[in-house]
């Protein structure tokens, strides 16, 4: 979303208007065993942090949401913003709740996150910057999305385990379109292993 400053947009999607800032410095601070466990600590916070992220597009894409809800705080906090939607959700449940409604055996999602820029605040506060590549079909609608898009989340460390605590994004660029005829799919994953939908 972009703000206007003497009728002028200021971009949105750069690090200060998302809150990021910088995190615990990735070097050895000293020689000491103390200060090598502690870089170590945070490299592995990093590689943890990924796998949450990776595990949530595997997750949607299945309809796999017993898992989904695992990779979330109870109270996170949800902000997406698209060219043809703004969805803002509260609680994991009402988020997993919703999102189940999108991917069922008539539909087939594609989502990729890379490029992560993840920042290690503290040892149970970090934030990730993501980039977003998806694909989206939904056949009950003769409709196709696809687009790129900006995330920025906020996870919390509990219990040893990282979860995402805030996820937001915007949309760099979104194309829709309705489809003349369905695609023929020689595989759709969901259309046999995901939640039916009842038209």
């Amino acid at each position: 979303m972009m703000a206007k400053a003497n009728g002028t947009a200021v971009p949105s999607l750069t690090r200060e208007a998302m809150g990021i800032v910088d995190g615990l410095p990735l070097e050895i601070a000293d020689e000491s065993p103390a200060a090598l466990r502690d870089a170590v600590q945070r490299l592995l916070d990093i590689e943890a942090i990924k796998k949450v992220k990776h595990a949530y597009f595997r997750c949607i894409d299945t309809g796999n949401f017993e898992e989904l809800a695992t990779l979330f705080h109870p109270d996170v906090k949800v902000h997406f913003r698209g060219g043809t939607y703004e969805w803002k959700l509260e609680g994991r449940d009402e988020y997993v709740a919703s999102i189940s409604q999108s991917f069922h055996t008539r539909s087939i999602g594609h989502h990729n996150g890379h490029h992560p820029e993840i920042e290690i605040l503290s040892s149970t506060e970090a934030t990730g910057v993501w980039y977003l590549a998806d694909h989206m079909w939904v056949l009950n609608q003769s409709h196709y999305t696809t687009g790129t898009a900006i995330y920025w989340d906020r996870y919390e460390k509990i219990d040893g385990r990282w979860l995402v605590r805030d996820t937001q994004y915007e949309r760099l660029y979104e194309l829709n379109e309705q489809l003349s005829e369905e695609p023929r799919f020689d595989s759709h994953y969901l259309k046999k292993c995901g939640v039916a939908l009842h038209e």
